[in-house]
């Protein structure tokens, strides 16, 4: 089995990896280039590129490879941020202590620096070494992508977000909307390290249902942070989904009930992980970390 990574391993290498993914300027569209970069380096966890590479080293892949999908995952995860903050969305001037895309380059250059980083993203899988090695996997890779990240996957859970704005949805619509506008970016970050490892059925099966236990955890502990976390720490405003009239799981659970359904599934989660066996701490210890997050 390959070497075992820490948690800032895997974000360093990352974060090196996504330094060089911005292309070149040649004329007038580096203000365009500049807030790409901008959006992809102000922070985060890296929570979904980190999946990638993790689910790809227990698979028994090589995180060199998988790398590139990891990127491209992050690139599109941080366009749907770039465009969830512009006023005709969430209207949010602040993103992780920093000012938003739009309020530091306006609001058209967000708008097309999002444009760039999601169709850049799937650029930078199909010229990568492992497309060159592996053209079915990569194909496959895109295909997925491109799914979970559409229609039918995080942008259709936007959709549903933006729909129930000032109105009470149940707890059905409410894990619909999460499933499709967090879960699926996450469950497609596990789908990809396996795919970049060519796991077996067996292994990809349990990564999804692990991906989906904490993707739907997150978002509620998110809810929850909303209420209880601190404007600093956060690097965003609090009391949003109040003001804009959103259901969620502390509207309609209360935070201790929100907060324990959080943990009930964050236990799932660690036990879908068995078929990998000793390789499964990281992303159990993971699972657990992200379910008593403070930011």
């Amino acid at each position: 089995m390959n070497k075992s990574y820490m948690l800032k391993e895997y974000t360093d290498t990352i974060n090196a990896y996504l330094e060089n993914v911005i292309p070149v300027c040649d004329f007038g569209e580096d203000i365009v280039h500049e807030a790409m970069k901008y959006s992809l380096s102000i922070g985060g966890k890296r929570i979904r590129p980190v999946l990638t590479l993790e689910f790809c080293r227990v698979c028994g892949g090589s995180i060199e490879d998988a790398l590139p999908l990891a990127a491209a995952l992050e690139m599109i995860h941080t366009y749907s941020l770039i465009h969830d903050d512009l006023p005709c969305m969430d209207n949010d001037d602040m993103r992780r202590g920093m000012p938003s895309c739009h309020i530091k380059y306006g609001y058209e250059y967000a708008l097309l620096a999002g444009d760039g980083l999601l169709t850049g993203a799937f650029g930078i899988i199909a010229d990568s070494d492992f497309a060159k090695k592996n053209p079915s996997a990569a194909v496959k890779a895109v295909s997925l992508l491109s799914s979970l990240a559409g229609a039918n996957g995080m942008i259709g859970g936007q959709v549903i977000d933006l729909k129930n704005e000032n109105r009470k949805a149940g707890i059905e619509t409410l894990s619909k909307m999460d499933e499709l506008k967090t879960g699926a970016l996450i469950k497609c970050a596990a789908m990809l390290g396996c795919i970049s490892a060519d796991a077996d059925e067996e292994k990809l099966s349990a990564a999804v249902t692990y991906a989906e236990k904490i993707g739907q955890a997150f978002q509620i502990v998110d809810d929850i942070l909303d209420v209880t976390g601190d404007e600093k720490s956060l690097g965003k405003p609090i009391g949003s989904d109040k003001e804009s009239g959103k259901s969620t799981y502390v509207t309609l659970l209360g935070v201790e009930k929100a907060q324990e359904y959080a943990d009930r599934l964050t236990d799932e989660a660690a036990k879908a992980l068995e078929v990998f066996g000793a390789e499964k701490e990281f992303l159990k210890e993971l699972a657990y970390k992200l379910a008593k997050r403070e930011n």
